[in-house]
């Protein structure tokens, strides 16, 4: 035998696979390292050929929570998470985090199990059509019907998720199909298709548009994140010192501190960044998509302005709001190609530079009570550069959008489009096996963390060192605020009173734990908090009557907001 065939035959198999084996050597071959999952009858198969792995399986208490955390480990690793769940319920319990992630362009690989093809149609025991359920909340699903296909179609499955807009793709497998016996032999990678370059015309014009405007002003979105532009994006803005607004999605785009930054724009956005929006004459959009929560009514959002659009998704190009011009595809390069050269804008930098100074927050809240936005301030700026903030939804969300310092896109995860409750500690997790060295905090409202308050047992189980914030205003905090200023105070299913001692609940959990409600204990209790080993909850009681302000009502103009009043 020559050594070339010697060789060969070394390296050819030597024995079959069962189609579950396969599906977990297909992940290897991906890339994968961690998954989050739940086992069951359905994906068993696959839950054994998970032992002796070498990926890592982090169990988590439900399958949104699962669905969550691998969430949170793409957005921070900018790599496809990946979870798995049996048929029925377990699939069923994903549906949420699909739509999360669908919702925010995060790329997940969803792996479900479904009864033995002969069975499928049946009702079997646990069966649904997790396919025909989940196809309105994925970019594409496939049943893995055919055990030879495997491999091919899991790395099919991962170049969807992560090609040009990412978002989740799910994996249906029959157990029969799992069961299967498959031949060994090499895995394909699957690998995102290029997105188009910009076109030399196209980037000419748009490079005029900007020289020509006097009030040039930068909308950020999450898609700079995704793109992998946020280097590209802060060399564009330190070229031409333009001011910059964004979105929840965008904040970090460049550091919430750096002087270019107006603020968060839209309903609960900065009034500085909102009048500088309405006052400009070229809205130059990054990575957005207008919705509806930043433009207020659309009609009336940036009306001098004209429109230069940079996306990877044509599809949002002149969805909401019409484009003068649109540069689709590599986000990162067409920053990098717009070269406007010095600006005349002196007297705009210096007018929305005003807006700032006369618009900046404020945290003499009276009383003696915590003032909420205070203490996320001064959380942020002592958890330093390394911060990773994951928020749940609600008015705790908006403080944390307004007040915390955020240093790059991954330090603020939250569920943006969907607005999904219990999203925050989930993807605490997540985050932490992402990023293990990173200091993680959760910011969650009393109302939230009942919605997943189960992964504190995956907190104590695997010695999770997250860090919660929870605001406790005994209430559904931001459904009572509208109820008051939009349905004349009639306040329906909002009392949460009956809490439980939530301080105490976590150390039954197995989490150091803490509760304070005066101001003066804030300062030690955020050195407690940080420097606490393992995980750990500040249980904080606020006033059951604070609100977010400001506030664009609904149908107005983004500069028609209502404000607090305060002596």
């Amino acid at each position: 035998m020559t050594d070339a065939a010697a060789s060969a035959a070394a390296a050819a198999p030597s024995r079959t696979a069962s189609g579950g084996e396969m599906l977990v050597r297909a992940l290897e071959a991906q890339g994968v390292e961690v998954i989050f999952g739940y086992p069951g009858g359905a994906i068993m198969p696959v839950y054994d050929a998970l032992v002796g792995s070498p990926l890592t399986h982090i169990l988590t208490r439900h399958e949104q929570g699962a669905i969550f955390a691998a969430d949170g480990y793409a957005r921070v690793t900018g790599r496809t998470g990946v979870t798995i769940a049996t048929s029925g319920p377990g699939a069923t319990n994903l549906v949420t985090g699909l739509a999360n992630a669908l919702a925010d362009s995060v790329p997940i690989v969803a792996i479900t199990g479904q009864v033995a093809r002969p069975l499928m149609g049946s009702d079997a025991f646990q069966e649904v059509d997790t396919f025909g359920i989940t196809l309105p909340v994925v970019k594409h699903s496939f049943i893995l019907s055919d055990p030879d296909s495997i491999p091919e179609l899991v790395a099919e499955a991962f170049a969807i998720a992560a090609s040009g807009r990412p978002g989740p793709v799910l994996l249906d497998l029959p157990k029969d199909v799992a069961m299967a016996p498959v031949a060994a032999r090499a895995l394909p990678r699957g690998r995102p298709a290029p997105l188009p370059l910009p076109e030399a015309a196209a980037v000419a014009r748009a490079t005029a548009m900007i020289r020509e405007a006097k009030r040039p002003l930068v909308y950020a979105g999450g898609g700079i994140a995704l793109a992998g532009a946020t280097a590209a994006f802060r060399a564009f803005i330190r070229r031409t010192g333009l001011p910059v607004v964004a979105t929840l999605k965008g904040l970090g785009a460049i550091p919430t501190d750096a002087p270019e930054f107006l603020g968060l724009l839209g309903m609960h956005g900065n009034k500085a960044a909102n009048l500088a929006v309405q006052r400009s004459d070229l809205l130059i959009t990054c990575g957005a998509r207008f919705d509806d929560r930043a433009t207020g009514r659309v009609d009336g959002f940036a009306p001098e302005a004209r429109i230069l659009h940079l996306d990877a998704d044509a599809a949002e190009v002149g969805k909401i709001r019409a484009a003068d011009l649109a540069l689709v595809g590599d986000l990162g390069q067409a920053l990098e190609a717009l070269r406007p050269g010095p600006l005349a804008i002196t007297s705009w930098q210096q007018e929305t530079a005003q807006l700032m100074k006369a618009h900046v927050w404020r945290y003499d809240a009276p009383g003696e009570g915590v003032y909420a936005p205070a203490l996320l301030r001064a959380l942020s700026e002592a958890a330093g550069e390394d911060l990773i903030v994951t928020c749940d939804v609600g008015q705790h969300q908006m403080w944390a959008a307004q007040h915390c310092r955020f240093t790059r896109p991954e330090a603020h995860l939250t569920s943006g489009g969907l607005g999904a409750m219990g999203y925050g500690i989930p993807a605490g997790i997540g985050a932490l096996h992402a990023a293990p060295g990173a200091r993680v905090v959760t910011v969650t409202g009393d109302g939230s963390i009942m919605m997943n308050i189960q992964e504190l047992a995956t907190l104590n189980r695997y010695r999770l060192p997250l860090k919660i914030v929870l605001l406790d205003n005994q209430a559904l905090g931001m459904v009572r605020q509208w109820q008051d200023i939009f349905f004349d105070g009639r306040l329906s299913e909002v009392d949460l009173s009956d809490n439980p001692d939530f301080a105490a609940l976590a150390r039954v959990f197995g989490l150091a734990a803490r509760t304070i409600e005066h101001r003066d204990e804030v300062a030690g209790a955020i050195d407690w908090l940080l420097g606490a080993e393992g995980p750990a909850l500040l249980h904080v009681k606020i006033d059951p009557l604070a609100n977010v302000w400001p506030l664009v009502p609904p149908g107005a103009d983004n500069h028609e907001m209502l404000e607090e009043t305060r002596q």
